[in-house]
């Protein structure tokens, strides 16, 4: 193992002696025997890959790779991601023998209820895993966007001398991660970045689930790689000298990523099984494990076997985490007496905090006059970049139209980390997936935009930072049918509800330029799961609060709030976002002809439902079950506030290319269609 001192400064190791080489190769078969015998106790779960990269895998592991098993979350760790989701034995093993807090005990319940050992690696479940993957394609996506934040976060807070963000991302992937459309976006956004320290291993098998991959995959991978702008090395997966020699280059190449072709034979070691489909995705079976280990050397008998040996090594990555994580600690206390202020920020956004009165009269920013709600949300954004350093997004080559870029901002370029803006280019999935990989880095506060009919690109992305729970926050413009002559490719009626079917996902649907500000407070308070910030192209009328004697914007924040009401309403009008406009005027119609309503604004429901029920009663009161909903939408959704009296007022199909007035008309969503709607359920009662 390298020594800490000599890995810290990343100088060049000396080549690994024959010495290194025997207890390297000691460390690969005692993953392989841990794979072997968990996948095959679980009777479930995909040996090949494991076998497979178990050499490259302890090479990197442990002579390169710089963590504390004692303390994973160390801001300066090296971050290691298993693109390759599905060989998760790989990587349990690794952090088992690596004196990680995951005992024996979790290896041998693999993919069973309540271990912490899961099919495929999940973040937060289990210590040392740094993202959650097996979608193909996420994870080395992911690994971008932690190589983007380190590259950011080093430009803003180190100093000649004090270097307190220097560390690497490496990945191991496979070839169906490459296969993936979204690879493609990252990778190629990493080269044009040259995010010199991602270092990705590829697990070359030419073995998919189907059989060899030249059924469907036959293109050159590194020259397309090196076409992305990155240094391209091709070694023998097994020979761990040559693997030790590319990582070296790799972490001397600081211009560009680095892309290590592993040529590997999958299910490495078993006899009938290696090299073929049949090691992919099943156990080898009792019988060829056995002839696998005697294969390979490795005693057959007792299951799970970890030589005394290892004892040793285990105990040798402690300490060298304990030296590394010290080092670091001292270095981090006298650049606190050198730098202060900005030791003090520093260590704010690495522990996620926001800045104290980074809200303060955020309201204020909302302006009386007619306004769209993403130019209201540009206007919000504009204060808050200024008051909240870790604030870093970008959109999808559509920066005038989402207006994400804030005012005094300069965007990131390859030779300049200082901005704080992202062309991300036509890759909103990429974007997506960069965006997670930030987030779980640290530090970093990541948003990004795009028109809300593209979240269909993005939704594996977003459904996997629900799953993660991060605070991840998606700015969606173009909200409906009121982008107007864009027609229907470019207007999103069912994007609504296919978000809100994610669990862990808040998504705001704002009315006004007052409602945009709660909804940028939500966004970033929450801790829980990503947000999405739905807003309008089309100008809305910002309500004048003081003088109708409507509701405070601020209330916004409990999700759905009563806007308007009347004295003992009859019937309740819900809406979100540009339809609460024409909620109100149908409150107007109703009152003239002697039907009291209330008017609820409801932005977001996935907040509403989590209020005490006493609030929701307040709101929705059981008693009236007269109700609408209104949304330029599917109706889907919509059913549960409304009883079997209510009615919808939405869109079941798709839209039309016109002016958005005449869209709105022509669809039925008018205040007149709305109040007749309202009249069915009272007589329904």
């Amino acid at each position: 193992m390298a020594s800490p001192k000599t890995q810290a400064g990343r100088k060049v190791l000396p080549p690994l002696s024959e010495n290194d080489i025997k207890q390297l190769a000691l460390a690969a078969n005692a993953v392989r025997g841990l794979a072997m015998d968990g996948v095959q106790k679980a009777n479930s779960g995909h040996p090949g890959m494991p076998l497979g990269m178990a050499d490259a895998a302890a090479v990197l592991w442990f002579r390169h790779l710089k963590f504390n098993p004692e303390n994973p979350h160390w801001p300066d760790r090296d971050r290691f991601v298993l693109s390759a989701g599905h060989g998760s034995m790989l990587l349990y093993s690794l952090l088992h023998l690596s004196g990680y807090d995951l005992p024996l005990s979790e290896l041998q319940s693999f993919r069973q209820w309540e271990s912490r050992t899961p099919g495929h690696p999940e973040y937060g479940l289990t210590a040392g895993v740094e993202t959650t993957t097996g979608p193909l394609g996420q994870g080395i996506s992911n690994a971008v966007g932690m190589a983007l934040a380190e590259r950011w976060l080093a430009n803003r807070y180190n100093r000649p001398g004090f270097e307190l963000v220097n560390h690497f991302t490496y990945v191991i992937a496979s070839d169906g991660d490459l296969m993936e459309g979204v690879s493609h976006e990252s990778c190629s956004l990493a080269g044009h970045l040259r995010l010199g320290k991602l270092v990705v291993l590829y697990d070359d098998n030419q073995i998919s689930i189907d059989g060899p991959t030249q059924l469907a995959f036959s293109e050159n991978v590194a020259a397309r790689f090196e076409a992305y702008g990155w240094q391209v090395q091709k070694v023998n997966g097994h020979d761990m000298a040559e693997v030790d020699a590319a990582l070296q280059s790799a972490r001397a190449e600081t211009a560009r990523p680095t892309l290590i072709a592993c040529r590997t034979v999958i299910g490495y070691g078993s006899p009938n099984r290696a090299g073929t489909a049949k090691a992919h995705g099943e156990p080898l079976g009792v019988e060829e494990v056995r002839l696998a280990k005697q294969q390979l050397g490795w005693p057959v008998e007792p299951l799970f076997y970890i030589p005394k040996e290892m004892a040793a090594f285990t105990e040798q990555c402690r300490q060298n985490g304990k030296i590394w994580q010290a080092g670091w600690e001292k270095h981090l206390h006298t650049y606190q007496e050198a730098f202060p202020e900005l030791s003090a920020e520093f260590s704010r956004v690495i522990r996620n905090e926001l800045p104290p009165g980074w809200d303060a009269n955020l309201a204020d920013v909302a302006p009386d006059a007619a306004q769209a709600t993403r130019a209201a949300s540009g206007a919000v954004l504009n204060l808050l970049s200024a008051r909240i350093p870790q604030l870093l997004g970008g959109s999808g080559d559509l920066t005038p139209s989402n207006n994400t870029f804030p005012k005094n901002e300069k965007h990131i370029t390859a030779e300049d980390f200082s901005g704080r803006y992202i062309h991300f280019g036509v890759r909103e999935h990429g974007m997506a997936a960069i965006m997670s990989g930030m987030a779980l880095h640290g530090g970093i506060i990541p948003y990004g935009g795009t028109f809300l009919v593209f979240s269909d690109y993005m939704r594996p992305s977003i459904r996997l930072a629900a799953l993660m729970k991060l605070p991840v926050i998606y700015v969606f413009t173009h909200d409906s049918i009121g982008l107007g002559e864009d027609g229907p490719t470019h207007q999103p009626v069912e994007q609504l509800t296919a978000l809100r079917a994610i669990p862990n996902l808040a998504v705001i649907r704002p009315a006004d330029a007052p409602e945009t500000a709660p909804a940028w407070q939500i966004a970033l308070r929450r801790r829980e799961g990503p947000t999405a910030l739905i807003l309008t192209r089309q100008k809305l009328p910002a309500l004048d609060r003081s003088k109708e004697g409507y509701a405070p914007a601020s209330e916004a924040q409990k999700g759905a709030y009563v806007l308007a009401d009347a004295k003992n309403p009859r019937v309740i009008l819900i809406a979100s976002g540009s339809e609460v406009h024409l909620a109100l005027e149908a409150k107007k119609l109703l009152a003239a002809q002697r039907v009291a309503a209330r008017v609820v604004s409801m932005p977001c429901g996935e907040i509403f439902d989590a209020q005490p029920d006493q609030y929701k009663e307040a709101v929705l009161p059981r008693g009236i079950k007269a109700r609408v909903a209104v949304e330029a939408g599917v109706t889907l959704g919509w059913h549960k506030y409304l009883g079997e009296n209510g009615e919808i007022v939405g869109l079941d199909h798709f839209g039309a290319s016109a002016p958005y007035e005449e869209i709105y008309k022509g669809f039925g969503l008018t205040p007149e269609k709305i109040a007749q709607a309202a009249l069915r359920s009272l007589n329904r009662q």
